[in-house]
């Protein structure tokens, strides 16, 4: 997709998973919002913990669940009307639908997806499906992103979905609580793979999510993988913060202030 002319400053986030338990990264980004400083905000996935799908947004607006999805989807509405608003699914919210998008002023984004501006390429993806070695999990990324599964899957009432939703969840914290009790890194985004896929969308930059591991890693000569935070008010320090394309096509990190 080309840039607009008008957008002087392009913000690049992942990784929020808001969810009513963590009250306070909310709040930032509910914040981060309001301020409207940015032209264009691509959220490359995992924006929620967990969706259940969209028909969420037509359930009794009174539970404290429903009220908060309904509060975000409303602060998205707004920053909409200043900004261009982008969304690329992640591991946790890939049932993220068209009624979403509309509801919350967002435009939807295949992953992987190319943003240019003028002579410059940036690759975008959410970098789950990059992940070779953590193989147990695209399997699963396999299953859940076939049309059969998700039409079985939503076909089921809410509360139903959303026990089987965390229970997903405590297998994947399981999981990675194996992992590190075997003292074995979490799995990263295949570099070779990353290399491909610039040399093949004539991108010199990867920026992407999932990992947690925000950095910038050199690829080679000219090209280089640059991970975005995720977002964790109450760490210490927090982790908030964006990675920004500015007017002169600079990235930087820019924190939020909690």
């Amino acid at each position: 997709m080309e840039a607009r002319p008008d957008w002087h400053r392009v913000d690049f986030i992942s990784d929020l998973h808001l969810q009513t338990s963590e009250p306070d990264t909310a709040s930032a980004f509910l914040d981060y919002l309001a301020a409207g400083d940015f032209d264009a905000l691509f959220i490359l996935g995992d924006l929620f913990e967990v969706w259940i799908g969209d028909d969420v947004l037509l359930a009794d607006p009174t539970h404290p669940d429903h009220h908060f999805l309904h509060t975000v989807v409303s602060a998205l509405r707004r920053a909409s009307a200043h900004a261009s608003l982008f969304f690329m699914h992640g591991n946790r919210d890939f049932l993220v639908g068209q009624a979403f998008a509309q509801a919350s002023g967002m435009t939807l984004l295949p992953d992987p997806c190319v943003l240019q501006r003028g002579v410059h390429r940036w690759l975008l993806s959410h970098g789950d499906a990059w992940c070779l070695e953590d193989r147990d999990y695209l399997r699963f990324r396999d299953t859940v992103r076939q049309p059969d599964w998700q039409a079985r899957f939503l076909a089921q009432p809410l509360p139903q979905r959303d026990a089987i939703a965390r229970e997903l969840r405590m297998q994947s914290q399981q999981h990675q609580q194996t992992i590190l009790d075997r003292g074995r890194p979490f799995a990263d985004v295949d570099a070779t793979l990353a290399l491909e896929w610039l040399t093949r969308t004539r991108c010199s930059q990867l920026i992407h999510g999932h990992t947690h591991r925000p950095g910038r890693h050199v690829l080679a000569e000219g090209y280089a993988r640059i991970v975005l935070s995720d977002w964790d008010a109450n760490a210490h320090p927090p982790r908030l913060e964006t990675l920004s394309l500015l007017a002169d096509d600079q990235l930087v990190r820019l924190p939020i202030q909690p």
